[in-house]
């Protein structure tokens, strides 16, 4: 091909989304304007003697697939169209090199089984998805991991948590649900002190954020100091709500073991998944992204005056505790301020009255309403409310999910691209019954 590379002209993040690479050394596709979707679980070898340096290729820190075509051999092993994604994905967070899994929680295991060992500590903040905290508190310790829950804004308390045994630390920001922010920048001068009183021979500690809530779009964690960004595409990167997907995105120092973990777990994104999110999400992310924001803030200042509302929580809202930092950490590629697209409030009562409430309201919308939907995803082009402390998170034991700042009555909605008029008017319907 004969375009010249799109990095190379300072094209706009949004528009190089749109067209990805103008060459990809995993499919040369330059009659396509859509890039093409592989449909093969194994590839023809011309040779014998291919087929062996494909394998010698696999997952070689020498070799870099991101720049030289690969020998594909097996759909588990490596394939275009994932490939491709995989690429937009790391280009799109600013990382050096991207992995794409069969789904989100698939990237968060990868990820921290690569980074820890049997003997090793992950330190994660206490507030956590519902089945990250199931993985770090029921399965990891089984493999001689010990994770230690924390509060991660508490910066003394990481410091002194930092011992030679910590591998990597852990965390959502915001968090799923409370939309909790972490300082980054703070986590990774912390990180740099403990790396730097190091043991020699001990390896460095990693951090790893998840930042499916904010997606690259609302902030991008490497650029603030993170070694490590995983998030699910199933969410807002995605879409539409058709394909599960996960991403992991970081150095490519950790790429070659990420690869083997994916091939001996079992867990690509098969490429008929990693297409949509390639063609549909990614180009539109930023579009998508922008109105729903819009609605976000409208929809959090409405529930914020409701009287039957406690309390209200959304970056965007000047009463978030951590809104200065919401400021500076969660910014568009133009710097511009982007909260998100996640609400999460209280109902006024004690805990049992206001769960009570919020069964109520969201039968009531299961019934009655079209523009919210009682769903346990997020990042849809629909409008999707659930209550965590009995769905999403029912895997944290109650007296958990108090530490963690869930509240039992708390409720939480994925703003998506209905008119707002009509979100409002169904919410209001709904919260009219109480």
């Amino acid at each position: 091909m004969t375009r010249k590379h799109e990095h190379d002209k300072g094209y706009h993040k949004e528009t190089r989304l749109i067209h990805g690479d103008f060459h990809s050394p995993h499919w040369d596709y330059s009659d396509h304007i859509v890039p093409p979707i592989s449909a093969s679980a194994a590839y023809r070898l011309r040779s014998a003697e291919r087929g062996a340096e494909g394998f010698q290729e696999f997952a070689n820190p020498e070799f870099n697939r991101h720049t030289h075509p690969p020998i594909y051999i097996y759909d588990r092993l490596d394939e275009p169209s994932r490939s491709m994604l995989e690429d937009n994905m790391a280009a799109a967070e600013e990382g050096e090199c991207g992995v794409a899994f069969s789904t989100g929680m698939a990237a968060i295991a990868a990820s921290l089984c690569v980074l820890a060992k049997s003997g090793d500590t992950l330190l994660a903040h206490h507030t956590l998805y519902g089945c990250t905290y199931s993985l770090l508190t029921n399965w990891l310790p089984r493999f001689g991991v010990t994770v230690k829950m924390m509060n991660c804004l508490d910066l003394d308390a990481l410091d002194k948590a930092l011992t030679q045994e910590v591998a990597a630390v852990y965390f959502e920001t915001p968090s799923n649900p409370i939309l909790e922010l972490v300082d980054v920048g703070a986590v990774r001068a912390a990180v740099d002190r403990a790396n730097a009183a190091r043991n020699p021979k001990k390896r460095r500690i990693f951090i790893v954020v998840d930042n499916t809530f904010a997606t690259p779009f609302c902030q991008r964690p490497i650029t603030l100091g993170a070694d490590v960004v995983v998030e699910s595409i199933t969410k807002n990167v995605g879409g539409f709500g058709t394909d599960m997907g996960g991403m992991w995105v970081g150095p490519r120092l950790l790429e070659p073991d990420i690869l083997l973990f994916r091939k001996d777990f079992g867990a690509p994104l098969a490429p008929k998944a990693a297409w949509p999110p390639l063609v549909y999400g990614l180009p539109t992310l930023g579009l998508r992204t922008g109105r729903q924001m819009e609605t976000a803030l409208a929809l959090a200042r409405f529930l914020d005056g409701h009287p039957a509302v406690a309390r209200v929580v959304y970056p965007g809202l000047p009463s978030h505790p951590q809104h200065a930092l919401a400021q500076k950490q969660m910014v568009d590629s133009d710097g511009k301020f982007a909260p998100g697209i996640l609400i999460y409030f209280v109902l006024k009562g004690s805990p049992e009255e206001a769960r009570e409430s919020g069964r109520k309201v969201m039968n009531h919308l299961a019934d009655h309403a079209l523009s919210v939907t009682l769903a346990v995803s997020l990042g849809q082009i629909r409008t999707l409310i659930e209550h965590p402390s009995s769905m999403t998170h029912a895997p944290l034991p109650v007296e958990a999910q108090m530490a963690a700042g869930i509240d039992p009555g708390g409720i939480r909605i994925s703003v998506g691209l209905e008119r707002v008029e009509d979100i409002q008017r169904d919410l209001q319907d709904a919260l009219g019954t109480l």
